[in-house]
């Protein structure tokens, strides 16, 4: 059995610039919505934004190792869900759709290699304004009442679409994957070494980087003092 997982969230730690650990780690990183599918059933949308709670079949299946999890950039599911259920989520227990797409060659993103693919089924072009709306801080502004961020009663509709956005990555993510599975991802194993590697992270002695940090300022100041009594210049 196959569990299909797409999450949206939101942190106020800039994904790209920082990295899931790093994204995960703020105080008010959240998951919005958890978009699933078991197997060719339908998809379901878990608004967990609204107070809906996840199904127990689903909490069991995420850690049920005779149950393979799928994603399309699996790294990110498995760190979201590991940091909002406080429990390790095994990369053998998951499959990557986006490295196993990489390995032969296509694109990293799921919307390109849906067209790649030219699958029926492709990512829904709102998305990305959806999750600038919902999953990143906004500027405060009179005409928004000073907020710095967008919950879902600020705009129903918007949040409807949302909803069905999420549904779709699940939908494409799934096609994406009948259609790599003809070709067996060759790295596997390679890939669960690497998120294992993510995972541990490693270790820093915060005291002495602090202090490298300290003696620098103090020998560019030196540097700087010399500079300017060598030149002349301020």
């Amino acid at each position: 059995m196959v569990l299909a997982v797409d999450l949206e969230t939101y942190s106020s730690v800039d994904l790209a610039k920082c990295g899931v650990f790093r994204y995960t780690q703020a105080e008010d990183f959240e998951i919005l919505l958890f978009g699933y599918a078991f197997d060719d059933n339908e998809v379901q949308v878990i608004d967990l934004a609204r107070g809906e709670d996840i199904p127990k079949e689903i909490m069991e299946a995420l850690t049920d190792p005779n149950i393979l999890k799928h994603a399309f950039n699996a790294a990110f599911e498995r760190t979201c869900l590991a940091k909002h259920f406080g429990t390790p989520m095994p990369p053998e227990q998951w499959r990557c759709s986006q490295a196993h797409a990489l390995t032969l060659g296509l694109p990293s993103s799921l919307k390109n290699v849906a067209e790649v693919l030219k699958l029926e089924n492709q990512k829904m072009d709102e998305g990305r304004a959806l999750i600038r709306y919902f999953c990143n801080p906004c500027k405060p502004t009179k005409a928004n009442g000073g907020r710095t961020r967008n919950l879902p009663h600020h705009d129903p509709a918007k949040w409807h679409l949302f909803k069905t956005y999420c549904k779709q990555d699940v939908v494409v993510e799934r096609d994406i994957r009948k259609k790599l599975d003809r070709y067996p991802m060759q790295e596997l194993k390679l890939w669960f070494l690497d998120q294992k590697i993510n995972d541990y992270g490693i270790r820093i002695d915060t005291k002495l980087v602090k202090n490298a940090i300290e003696c620098d300022k103090m020998h560019q100041e030196k540097l700087m003092k010399e500079a300017i009594h060598l030149t002349g210049l301020e």
